[in-house]
């Protein structure tokens, strides 16, 4: 972490095009800078230069950009290149630039030192990565929210209000055998309440936030031919799977990334669930199971030909007959139970069964199903499929989201649990050391969303998910 070579990347993606840039960052670069371009580069100015090699020879003719620190984004000197784009010529600068001192950046270390040295939190620091990886509108909004520090401002602002508790807890314990009367426990209850209504809420947010930054897995199960991979073609909107009439086609995992209303969700087309002596289906079947249970939701493909029930009063035991290929995936009855509550039932080929599209449930055991008519060959129902995928995935989009991940909702999802642990430590009148210390924990868990309490191997996991150069 305490590195201060300077360290150089190709800023743009790989591939042919106009323009190409090569980013050098660190402590001083003046002379790096003045062996590769020329003196006189006037701070923030963009100036034509020609970019030169070690004899002299004029590799290319770009722009030559010099942020000095503090102030950049990195916090160091930074030195941007911005060349034609050729693949050759940006290689040939960045051996120049190693040759000159520099080594090559990890990925994401430009962001990385700019967090080490103060310019961004983590928070925001993640956002920009979020923000190269949108695939949507509503999520790169949601990020650039983030990067602009509208999330950190509000973490900081609850971590403040915990500050003030303890204080308020501190001068209470410091006073505590003379007759000043320094807390107020009725008016400390109230506002302690209000902070925790806060961070709720701030929860809710980022579970939002990580729907839209993530998205969620949504698994096609079922019985072979029942038209699992046709269900998909009509969601991702072209031809993702192979769909034939033979029995068995899908054989591996398919998956494809699409946007329902802006939402990402990952399709994943499964093997059909059977018995083969096939070794190569038999593995199918494995895979298809694996990702059926990590599933945050099970599409349960059926073919309607098949069944002679009156979908809208399907018999107990059609259900259980149904639902015989998921009992199959799950380990225990408890674990069953739990994967029925992610199921919908998708009455597949009603063209050639004659129902008409629609919507109903089923009750199995303690759980109602849902239940769409469609036909995935005439394309017919699928509009009821995506507004139910959406209705199911629970996002409530708005203005006010903003990128977040997992560990941000495990984050606040601690410090709530220590702020009530503070609310019960106060209403039984516990020692005012014990709830100084929940809130103390509670604020540490907040720190961990911005940086402020991190350690090497969190930095190491976040910023080796960066692209090299940013």
């Amino acid at each position: 972490m305490n590195d201060h070579h300077a360290i150089c990347a190709i800023a743009t993606a790989p591939g042919r095009s106009g323009i190409g840039i090569l980013r050098i960052s660190g402590k001083s670069l003046g002379d790096l800078a003045a062996r590769l371009v020329g003196t006189g580069l006037k701070p923030r100015h963009a100036h034509c230069r020609d970019f030169l090699d070690a004899e002299g020879a004029v590799i290319d003719r770009g722009i030559a950009l010099l942020f000095p620190g503090p102030n950049s984004f990195t916090g160091e000197d930074v030195l941007e290149l911005h060349a034609h784009g050729s693949r050759v010529v940006l290689e040939m600068l960045r051996d120049r630039a190693l040759a000159l001192g520099a080594r090559l950046a990890r990925p994401g270390e430009f962001s990385e030192r700019a967090f080490l040295n103060g310019k961004i939190d983590l928070v925001q620091a993640e956002a920009i990565a979020d923000l190269i990886d949108a695939d949507s509108r509503q999520a790169a909004r949601s990020a650039m929210r983030s990067l602009s520090g509208d999330f950190s401002r509000k973490l900081r602002a609850m971590a403040a209000s915990l500050t003030e508790f303890r204080v308020l807890l501190e001068s209470a314990i410091d006073f505590s055998d003379s007759d000043i009367e320094v807390l107020d426990a009725e008016s400390f209850q109230q506002r302690l309440a209000e902070a925790l209504a806060d961070l709720e809420q701030t929860r809710s947010l980022c579970r939002q936030g990580t729907l839209l930054n993530q998205g969620i897995v949504v698994a096609l199960a079922g019985l072979p031919n029942a038209g699992k991979s046709s269900v998909m073609n009509c969601l991702a909107g072209h031809d993702a799977a192979i769909v034939t009439a033979i029995p068995g086609t899908t054989r591996d995992i398919v998956s494809r990334r699409v946007l329902l209303d802006g939402l990402p969700v990952q399709l994943v087309d499964t093997a059909g669930l059977r018995d083969s002596d096939d070794e190569i289906e038999q593995e199918g079947v494995r895979r298809a199971r694996k990702a059926i249970d990590n599933a945050d939701l099970v599409l349960l493909i059926c073919d309607s030909t098949l069944v002679a029930d009156d979908p809208a009063n399907v018999s107990a035991a059609t259900i259980r007959s149904l639902l015989q290929p998921l009992r199959d995936c799950a380990s225990d009855p408890g674990h069953f139970d739990s994967l029925l509550r992610r199921v919908t039932v998708i009455w597949n080929k009603i063209d050639l069964s004659g129902l008409s599209p629609g919507m109903n449930r089923v009750f199995s055991g303690p759980v109602e199903l849902p239940l769409l008519r469609i036909s995935a060959r005439e394309n017919v129902g699928i509009d009821l499929l995506s507004r139910h995928l959406q209705s199911q995935i629970a996002y409530e989009g708005g203005e006010d989201a903003f990128a977040a991940r997992a560990r941000h909702v495990e984050a606040v999802d601690e410090a709530i649990a220590q702020c009530r642990k503070a609310q019960e430590n106060m209403a039984s009148k516990a020692a005012l050391e014990w709830t100084a210390e929940d809130l103390r924990l509670a604020q540490a868990a907040l720190g961990k969303i911005t940086g402020e309490v991190t350690s090497d191997e969190l930095l190491g996991e976040i910023f080796g998910k960066f692209c090299i150069g940013k």
